[in-house]
């Protein structure tokens, strides 16, 4: 199936979107960091998902972290969390099938504690493209490529994601082709992808 792809027009003075909840993606490994919990790493004073809840939280409705360590520290940034109903740190998809179960809501917005650089209207654009393909699933992609644990998703796609996990399937990008996702445009953003200690600020430090 040919990939769609949507290019909707900025809009920095969208409210917030009723119906959606928000998802920190925290509840990795860490093994490229030395098992170190990525989420609490801080850059001048405030952790990676901090800095992430901090742009969902004018965005949504509600927020959720997904992680699997140090829960209490994750609790005290005023989110609820919510860990993954499988063991062995399964990967991402297993943290977006927590969040959606957990949501209550029509949609779910997913944010990697990782990936910086979210648009004010981050939210509201990647929505609004799923809703006029009349789409389950939507990703951002910026001038470099796809993001596409940047998602947007229905909470009906919880039963499918749970059935692909039992199928031991762990990649984001399959579950979304398998969802016909659409593919949201950001030629105005680069997102930051802190996926190495390399590609960490200087300032970074372990708390």
């Amino acid at each position: 199936m040919a990939e769609r792809i949507s290019h909707p027009s900025r809009d920095d003075s969208a409210p917030p979107r009723s119906g959606v909840t928000g998802v920190v993606l925290a509840g990795g490994r860490g093994m490229r960091f030395g098992g170190r919990d990525k989420g609490l790493l801080e850059i001048d004073g405030r952790s990676l998902a901090e800095r992430q809840l901090l742009l969902l939280r004018g965005q949504v409705d509600r927020c959720l972290v997904s992680a699997n360590r140090n829960l209490d520290r994750y609790r005290s940034l005023g989110a609820e969390v919510v860990t993954d109903a499988r063991p062995g740190f399964p990967g991402p998809l297993a943290g977006i099938a927590a969040a959606l179960r957990a949501a209550h809501t029509p949609w779910v917005v997913c944010l990697p504690c990782d990936t910086l650089g979210l648009p004010r209207d981050g939210v509201e654009r990647l929505l609004r493209a799923a809703e006029e393909e009349n789409a389950s699933a939507a990703y951002a992609a910026d001038p470099d490529g796809p993001q596409y644990a940047l998602c947007a998703l229905r909470s009906t796609l919880a039963d499918a994601l749970d059935a692909a996990l039992d199928a031991e399937q762990r990649a984001v990008r399959r579950f979304l082709s398998a969802q016909s996702a659409i593919r949201v445009e950001f030629p105005d953003c680069r997102f930051s992808n802190l996926n190495t200690p390399e590609a960490m600020p200087c300032s970074i430090r372990a708390t």
